[in-house]
């Protein structure tokens, strides 16, 4: 047997780009990376050919997908001086549910009908099928369906079987021209082996996979058309951590790896984060902590934890209960207040003292007392996944005076996405599910303030992740098992996976003072949690918009 070290590659799909790391098997060691960033980012308002979009979509281009393939990989392996012939296997993740329809060969829909939205991949944070979301949890608590607890008593409107009404709904002809409709994360796998799966995780978190999904009667009672929308899916799950094929010539000549090396089963970049922290046990939850959190869990206990996004068999590892929750906006809630809301004297002061306007703020906010901005805000701008499951929800902050400062609201806001985890792990533990290790990973913990302040509101150690680029670190896990260099996930995940722990520690003091200031997030939270006001509001915005350059 040969002793020259051998490596895999995991590449991370993400909102923007697409990143790709070499990884050694033996230790996990992170070699070398490379990012490509999409041409075509998140399509949010019209298409390439400028056809309009409208509110709450967001699309991404399948070709910029395929070009991470191209450019971030070969980059990646050139940058480690490693010999392509030593890379055993590759392992990919994606945002979920970001979702497309294909032919029966895999021809997404955007390459036959570039012109009409309905063709293009739907990303994660697409929105607009929130009136169809609303049809499917109301039926479905009418009729009591099974599976609706096994999801917090509500689907999201980022899932598979929401996006796909709506496609049904509103482009009737291409919902019937879309022989498939899959996600990306398997797409790409299929791109790669030339092999269609659908892994086991995205089916269950996001397309209401219980041991089958929805029912024919359930479906057609929603629209009759819908009935058979279960055979644009797949019945058959393959295992996370299993081999979906090998690399076809294809791809080898795309990606410069050697034809016929393991391909992992597609994950999402939450979950195979797990892996690449080594917290694949019962009890240990991992935020990935970016534009938006997502909190991943394994457990040995099944219960019906309100407003969760799912719990789901061998979901995160074989053998456990996954759990998943998370949080529309964190990192980007934080983009949109610095980009819209912040003054430009501080901009200019930021420039003066050689750093980033976020790391000003940071110092302003990070020499306040506990409560001394007199603010506490809902963290709801781009609604709230856990525990409402509402994304027409938005934001509110209370306590303004004229005396209020940028800093002060910027504190306030890292402390409403603390208090909206906060809620979160409480809701898993009322429902005896408890939670041994908060886990976090993600860019967000280059920030000292932000991490000192979750640990203060959560009452709890934090441990981080020892890797800047845990999806792909955690994909690169996977393809090792895939390629059989580990028995299982758990076994790779200790030797190539790390995280420090009790990083950050609570300080008794600034804990008691956030309590008193959770207690009113509480509040707030549960008088607005109706969407009364704020749905009125936005169908208010809707209504009375006036298109740019009519006055």
């Amino acid at each position: 047997m040969s002793t020259q070290p051998r490596y895999t590659v995991g590449v991370d799909y993400g909102t923007l780009s697409g990143r790709a790391v070499v990884v050694r098997v033996a230790d996990g060691a992170e070699i070398a990376s490379a990012v490509h960033e999409y041409a075509h980012a998140v399509m949010d308002r019209a298409l390439p050919d400028g056809t309009a979009l409208g509110p709450d979509w967001a699309l991404q281009s399948p070709a910029d997908w395929l070009e991470v393939l191209r450019t971030a990989v070969p980059e990646a392996v050139a940058a480690s001086g490693v010999d392509p012939a030593d890379i055993v296997g590759i392992g990919t993740d994606f945002t979920a549910c970001t979702v497309l329809p294909t032919t029966e060969d895999g021809t997404p829909l955007s390459d036959l009908f570039p012109g009409r939205p309905h063709a293009w991949p739907k990303l994660w944070k697409h929105h607009a099928a929130q009136e169809h979301a609303d049809r499917i949890n109301s039926l479905a608590a009418e009729r009591g369906e099974s599976w609706l607890p096994r999801y917090g008593g509500k689907i999201s409107s980022e899932w598979q079987f929401a996006k796909g009404l709506q496609l049904l709904e509103e482009d009737p002809d291409l919902y019937a021209r879309a022989d498939r409709w899959i996600e990306a994360a398997d797409w790409i796998i299929w791109r790669l082996t030339g092999v269609e799966t659908r892994n086991v995780c995205t089916a269950g978190y996001k397309g209401i996979y219980q041991d089958g999904y929805p029912s024919p009667e359930f479906l057609s009672a929603l629209n009759p058309g819908f009935a058979s929308f279960p055979d644009k899916l797949a019945n058959e799950l393959s295992p996370l951590g299993g081999l979906a094929g090998r690399l076809s010539v294809e791809a080898a000549a795309w990606t410069g790896l050697p034809e016929g090396i393991a391909v992992a089963v597609g994950n999402v970049d939450a979950h195979v984060t797990a892996a690449a922290a080594d917290a694949v046990r019962p009890g240990q939850m991992v935020a990935i902590m970016g534009t938006s959190t997502c909190h991943i869990m394994p457990s040995d206990r099944l219960a019906e934890v309100p407003g969760m996004c799912g719990v789901v068999a061998d979901g995160i590892v074989p053998g456990l209960w996954g759990y998943e929750a998370g949080q529309s906006g964190v990192g980007d809630i934080f983009a949109w207040y610095l980009d819209n809301q912040v003054p430009a004297s501080y901009h200019r002061a930021a420039e003066e003292a050689g750093i980033s306007l976020h790391e000003h703020l940071t110092r302003l906010a990070a020499a306040q007392e506990v409560g001394q901005h007199g603010l506490v805000a809902l963290d709801w701008h781009n609604g709230n996944r856990s525990t409402l499951v509402d994304h027409t929800l938005s934001g509110l902050i209370v306590g303004q005076t004229l005396a209020t400062r940028p800093e002060d609201v910027y504190r306030a806001l890292i402390e409403a996405t603390a208090f909206g985890a906060r809620n979160i792990v409480e809701t898993f533990e009322k429902s005896g599910v408890p939670v041994e290790e908060f886990i976090i990973a993600g860019g967000l913990t280059k920030n000292t303030f932000l991490m000192q302040t979750y640990a203060d509101i959560l009452n709890r150690p934090l441990s981080v992740i020892g890797s800047t680029q845990g999806p792909a670190l955690g994909s690169a896990i996977h393809a090792a098992v895939a390629a059989g260099e580990y028995g299982d996930i758990v076994t790779a995940s200790a030797a190539m996976g790390r995280r420090e722990t009790a990083v950050y520690t609570p300080d008794p003091a600034r804990v008691t003072a956030y309590d008193d200031l959770y207690a009113l997030y509480l509040t707030l939270h549960d008088t607005f949690a109706d969407g009364t006001v704020m749905h009125r509001l936005r169908a208010l915005g809707r209504t009375r918009a006036v298109p740019a350059g009519n006055g």
